[in-house]
């Protein structure tokens, strides 16, 4: 789904809103999960899931085409876990 779909789905549901309102709610959630994120902080989303940031610690790699090794600094990825009722609809027949 993408961001223009959503809000044309919430626009049809809540014809009251208009696409820029609703546009605006959508990206102040995400700049909110987005800072969250940022500081450290986990997400818990009740019967959605959880969002949290793991740390890839920096280490030396090495490109297997070249054999070159070079020294990749620490970043961090997303990890999500699927809430129990979430993972409940989608799995029922």
């Amino acid at each position: 789904m993408l961001k223009s779909d959503l809000i044309l789905s919430l626009n049809k549901k809540y014809k009251h809103l208009n696409n820029n309102d609703i546009e605006t709610v959508i990206d102040l959630f995400f700049n909110k999960i987005i800072l969250s994120l940022k500081k450290g902080q986990s997400i818990e989303i009740r019967g959605f899931g959880t969002l949290s940031r793991k740390n890839n610690k920096a280490k030396y790699v090495r490109n297997p085409k070249t054999n070159e090794k070079f020294y990749k600094n620490e970043s961090f990825k997303i990890h999500f876990k699927i809430g129990k009722i979430l993972h409940k609809r989608i799995n029922s027949v």
